[in-house]
């Protein structure tokens, strides 16, 4: 994932990611001010709306006839990496990482741009849209348009939309007491990104998170269809254990998470013990530290990264027990990550437990 663009058509001296506030996924809002507001909101019925805004979903399904559904989703963020045309490739594997996650085929694309105005370093924002398309082709999704607007921190997504049978939407609830949880990327693009905006990541911590966030879900969406799911997410800014948490509270159950068994990207143990800790990080542990309790034993380090914001992430997946190893193994051999993190119990308290992997 080296340089995509010449000098000739931008200035390579421009640091991306010292351009901005929060890097990626880090950049979200707050999931307690998003929460607050979601509620108040009232009740939309549309009998055609399979799934809406109303437990978290990665994207909204509306049904068009019995046999075929849209799925609808958008995702844009400011920029991760310095590279534009990398940084293209990620916010458009990011956004098409909600279709997968619902089980479906993405088609088309509109692209959503925020750039500076006074003109100056174009040939970014060609890199960036250059980037962007490449990643949309490999998936097989056409960009039919999009909408700028001057922006002084340079930001850039999608708004995908694909198709799904009604009947056979994945969603984020529905996990089952019994079902095994596997994750199909490492942790740690959050603290990876951080360490990069401050000049203090290694180049190959960097270029693992840079794979890691440009490989599509696609898949590993692949993979999981043919064996008995109960529940799919993809992994992004409110970290492992928010978006555990949005299934678990959807499901009416409670998760063991095994931290032992979670994979981390090369380094980003380490550049989170030496405090490269993104703000969103802290906002993840106020909103839901509550609904978790840690083993006597989980480093602190370790509970950071199952925190930290996610850019790009892995789908995390519930499925029934008889077909966890069969589904590792699917994964394994489209070249996925396939970590085994844990189970799903009947609800109790807490809602989500963080056993030692020595416990």
């Amino acid at each position: 994932m080296g340089q995509q663009i010449t000098p000739e058509t931008a200035d390579q001296r421009v640091r991306l990611t010292a351009m901005v506030k929060a890097a990626g996924c880090a950049a979200k809002l707050s999931p307690s001010i998003l929460d607050s507001v979601l509620a108040r909101l009232p009740r939309q019925i549309d009998p055609n709306v399979l799934v809406g805004f109303e437990t978290s979903d990665d994207a909204g399904v509306y049904r068009l006839s019995p046999e075929l559904a849209l799925v609808q989703t958008v995702d844009f963020f400011t920029p991760i990496v310095d590279d534009p045309y990398t940084f293209g490739q990620i916010a458009a594997t990011n956004a098409l990482s909600d279709v997968y996650a619902m089980g479906g085929r993405p088609i088309s694309s509109l692209s959503i741009v925020g750039f500076p105005n006074s003109g100056r370093d174009v040939g970014i924002l060609d890199g960036i849209l250059r980037g962007g398309q490449a990643k949309m082709q490999e998936a097989g999704c056409t960009v039919i348009g999009g909408h700028s607007l001057g922006d002084d921190e340079i930001k850039f997504g999608y708004a995908v939309t694909g198709l799904v049978h009604p009947q056979r939407v994945l969603r984020n609830v529905g996990a089952q007491p019994g079902d095994r949880l596997i994750l199909t990327k490492p942790l740690g693009t959050g603290v990876i990104a951080t360490a990069l905006k401050k000049g203090a990541a290694p180049q190959g911590s960097v270029d693992a998170a840079i794979r890691s966030m440009c490989t599509l879900n696609r898949a590993a969406m692949e993979a999981v269809l043919p064996f008995e799911l109960h529940a799919v997410t993809d992994v992004t800014g409110f970290s492992l254990l928010g978006h555990a948490r949005e299934m678990a509270v959807g499901s009416k159950v409670s998760f063991i998470v095994e931290s032992g068994q979670v994979e981390f990207l090369p380094g980003a143990l380490e550049l989170a013990q030496r405090g490269f800790i993104p703000g969103g990080t802290q906002r993840n542990r106020d909103f839901i530290g509550s609904c978790v309790e840690f083993a006597s034993g989980v480093p602190d380090d370790t509970k950071n990264l199952l925190f930290d914001p996610q850019t790009s992430g892995g789908l995390l997946i519930s499925v029934a027990a008889k077909d966890a190893l069969q589904l590792q193994e699917s994964l394994r051999a489209r070249g996925q990550s396939a970590q085994k993190l844990g189970q799903v119990v009947e609800k109790t308290h807490p809602l989500i437990q963080v056993r030692n992997q020595e416990d």
